[in-house]
């Protein structure tokens, strides 16, 4: 009930000035030590992937903490491993505002943020004091292009990010598929991605030799591919021994959202309904990969029902960024819980069947179509 107020207020301004202020309240609670207002404890389930063992399953997606400045706040909300960024090379300001929509009747968001950021040596700088990792916290960096990088040059952008985080990351995203930086999907092209690939297996493993230490890579991918698209990407994702894939990032599609305020705002849709199109890609890929690689679900995760049916799509771990807009800490908590419950395949698919079925419920005391739409 309490976030229910909390959202209400900041659904009512501007969604980067609530951005804003929603960090700021996050660092408050930590500091005050509230934080359990809004959130309960998460029950542990560890689970290791990609060679890191994880207290929880519940990630938080890239995108909310660009710059790595509220790990710490953000690990006390109860997350299992949170990534950063999406992070460049150099600073960039992203694409001009408004590039941030909210469609609260279907619970979607449309962002071209455009990767704005203040680059990689200032989040080194931001997360060098953090305490989440020295505790043995699993922290992803998600890293990028400049937006003025000639796209037959992509890569090396990518080798310089990677150098920079490899020793403070737990693992790395690489990611190719956000639809705000022109013509950042090419890469995922055959034999654009192949290339990239290769390129970043290499420096991995000079980079492992160097600080004693292996760090996984994920691919970040998208959910507009089709058959043929994704059994190529899993191909390559077998050929050059990836650690991970995270599917998916945001859609172009507006299906499900037709027609109302903000709809057809350019950027990428995230939310509610990216849900089963994003499944849809992670179930493919699963079958594609036939278990070789591990596969981050992200995508619509709104409740605990939604998670379930990720893992049972083939997802080894789930992250969650637009629900927890909507939510709040509290969608932690509830998909922990899910999952914990859960505990083996088989109770996971009974989950899973119930999700196909019942639509995840609007945030309590919602009154969405009272909100500005901003």
């Amino acid at each position: 009930m309490l976030y229910s107020l909390i959202r209400k207020f900041f659904f009512s301004i501007d969604p980067e000035i609530a951005h804003g202020l929603g960090m700021n309240g996050v660092e408050f609670l930590k500091r005050s030590g509230i934080a359990c207002l809004l959130t309960k404890p998460v029950p542990p389930n560890p689970v290791t992937v990609m060679g890191l063992t994880f207290p929880n399953p519940v990630g938080l997606a890239a995108g909310l903490d660009k710059n790595g400045e509220h790990v710490d706040a953000l690990a006390g909300l109860g997350f299992g491993f949170i990534e950063i960024g999406t992070v460049t090379p150099r600073p960039q300001p992203g694409n001009p505002r408004p590039r941030m929509f909210r469609i609260p009747e279907k619970q979607a968001l449309i962002n071209r943020l455009g990767f704005n950021n203040q680059g990689v040596e200032q989040l080194l700088v931001n997360i060098a004091n953090a305490r989440f990792t020295r505790r043995g916290g699993i922290l992803g960096i998600n890293i990028g292009k400049n937006f003025d990088t000639p796209i037959e040059r992509a890569v090396d952008d990518y080798l310089i990010c990677l150098e920079r985080v490899y020793k403070p990351a737990s693992y790395i995203t690489v990611n190719i598929s956000s639809p705000n930086t022109k013509n950042l999907r090419e890469l995922q092209k055959d034999d654009a991605l192949d290339a990239l690939l290769g390129r970043l297996k290499t420096e991995q493993t000079r980079l492992a030799d160097k600080h004693g230490k292996y760090v996984p890579l994920a691919l970040k991918i998208a959910p507009d591919l089709e058959d043929a698209q994704i059994q190529s990407i899993a191909d390559l994702l077998r050929k050059h021994r990836m650690d991970g894939v995270i599917a998916t990032n945001t859609t172009l599609s507006r299906d499900g959202v037709q027609g109302l305020p903000n709809a057809e705002e350019a950027g990428g849709l995230s939310g509610a309904p990216v849900f089963e199109r994003s499944t849809a890609v992670l179930k493919k890929l699963s079958g594609a990969l036939a278990g070789e690689l591990p596969i981050i679900g992200v995508g619509g995760i709104m409740c605990g029902a939604d998670a379930l049916a990720k893992m049972e799509a083939g997802a080894s771990l789930v992250q969650i960024y637009s629900g927890f807009i909507y939510h709040g800490p509290g969608l932690v908590t509830e998909i922990a819980t899910a999952l914990a419950k859960a505990g083996n395949s088989k109770r996971a698919r009974m989950y899973s069947a119930t999700a196909t079925m019942v639509e995840c419920p609007m945030p309590k005391g919602d009154n969405s179509k009272a909100l500005p739409p901003f």
